[in-house]
Parts: C-alpha cells; structure tokens; sequence
C-alpha cells in the first residue's frame, strides 16, 4: 500500500467529501428538486383552500382532515402540524422511496456503480454514505413542509399563542419549539422507509423498479394498517405510530407512542440496513 493509499483510507475529510459529493450529486437532480417543490406546495394548497372555506366564518375541517386543520384560523402556526400529518402518510415517504430506490439502483443502471468502486471508498462506506445522504432528505424534505407551512400561515392566518391538545396555553415561542422538535420527529419517523428503499436498491439494477417495488411497499403497508382484523400486526408496520408526534402538542408530552414509534423506526433500519450492507457487500457490480 502507498503512502497515499493509506492517507486516503484514514482521513476523515475524504470520507466528508465523498458525503458532499453524495449530496451536492442527489440535490441537484430536477427529480429531486421536484419533490421538494411538490411538498413546498402542499401547505400552501392546504393554507389557501382553509382561508377560502373560512372566508365566510364558518368552521375549517367540519370534524374531517387531517389533523390540527380546525385550528388553523385561530393560529397560522397549526399549518404546520397540518402540513405535516397531510403530508405523512403518503408524500413525504413516497419522496423517501424514490431517493432511497434509485441510490444503489439508479448508480448500477447507468453504470457508474462500478467507477464509484474503482475509488478506495470500499463498499460499506459507500452504502453508509448513501444512507447518510437519504437521512438528510428525510430531514431536508420535512423542514421544507414545516417552513413552508409555516410562512404561508403567517400570512394567511394570525399568530400567537397557542392552546395545546390537553387545553392549556403555551407562548408562541414555545409552539415554534414544539413545531420544530415535531419536524425533527417526523424525519426521524422516515428513517425505516429510508432503510427499506436502500435494501431494494440493492436487490436491481434499475432505479425506476426500485422506486417502484418502495413505493408499493408503502402503499400496501398502509393499507394493511387501515384493516381492523389485522390489528395484532399493526404495531410492528413502521407506519403505525408515525402520526404520535401529535402528542408533542400535549400538555405534559405523551411519550408512549412517540418512543414506540422511534424503537420501530431503529428496527427497521438496523434489520434493512443490515440486509442492505450483506447484499451489496456481495453484488457483481461487473455483471
């Protein structure tokens, strides 16, 4: 081995810049950038169609949709907790399966799998590398929800402070907290799906039926957590407990579901990375 060779192989600035790489590479896909533009207009679709149908007093939500959407006249920052439980259940993770489906898939496809390889990045740091980056678009696409739900209920709606679930008063400086601990729950929530998506990307080699086989995944999974007679199986699907952040808004903080929901979360990607990594580990990239 050169002195070269081994300066690469324990520097960790190589292993950041193979990160960045990562990175700047998936962010600056229009695919990529479309979903975030997707996601960035759902609250404002769920803003605009609560100021038109309050326009004239009446009730946002008539006892339906998503959680938190009543409130939103009264206070703008429940936008955001709206957005959020809107865009749970099927958007956000379905963004999070095509960044996870094509991360392995999509590079074999186009044949550039086996140049990332040439380099000594080795292939277990690539695949963490590529997990790592899939983790920060769960964190980069929920914040995008948040701000921009949050920006268009200031403007549509006043803010101030806000009555939690349990009834109690809490200052709008402690709701923005709430709102923000919320968001970093719900990223934290699409680390399973995360996970799921990186193991089918190994098992292809095109990004288009690994996107795909994620995609389905997760609608059948939802499905099967909407059929009561399967009631015993629901609290192992990493859907089940997604929608517990709501107990942040509770006065004290119900914490059962919330730690539930992120035992599952560690699970799901602990099981599926770890078929992830003995899968690639053992991939003819050459083939």
């Amino acid at each position: 081995m050169s002195r070269g060779e081994a300066v690469r192989r324990v520097n960790p600035l190589w292993n950041l810049g193979l990160f960045r790489s990562e990175l700047l590479t998936t962010f600056r896909r229009w695919r990529t950038l479309a979903l975030l533009g997707v996601l960035a207009a759902v609250p404002v679709l769920v803003g605009i169609a609560v100021r038109i149908e309050t326009g004239d007093g009446s009730s946002a939500g008539g006892g339906g949709g998503p959680a938190f959407i009543s409130q939103i006249t009264n206070n703008g920052l429940f936008l955001v907790f709206t957005a959020l439980a809107a865009t749970l259940p099927f958007f956000l993770p379905m963004a999070i399966g095509v960044i996870a489906g094509d991360a392995v898939a999509g590079e074999a496809g186009a044949g550039t799998l086996r140049y990332l390889l040439v380099a000594p990045a080795g292939r277990t740091r690539l695949l963490l590398t590529k997990y790592a980056t899939v983790i920060t678009f769960c964190l980069v696409a929920t914040l995008v929800v948040a701000v921009s739900a949050l920006i268009t209920g200031a403007l549509l709606f006043p803010l101030g402070d806000l009555t939690t679930i349990s009834g109690t008063r809490i200052s709008l400086s402690e709701g923005l907290l709430r709102a923000l601990l919320i968001a970093l729950v719900v990223a934290v929530s699409l680390t399973g799906v995360a996970a799921l998506g990186l193991f089918v990307s190994t098992l292809t080699n095109s990004g288009i039926a690994a996107m795909a086989t994620t995609v389905g995944l997760l609608i059948t999974v939802q499905i099967l957590d909407q059929i009561p007679q399967l009631h015993a199986l629901h609290p192992y699907l990493f859907s089940h407990y997604w929608l517990s952040f709501a107990d942040l808004m509770r006065e004290p903080v119900y914490w059962d579901d919330l730690a539930k929901n992120l035992g599952l979360q560690a699970l799901y990607a602990a099981v599926f990375g770890s078929a992830a990594w003995a899968r690639f580990t053992g991939k003819d990239i050459t083939a």
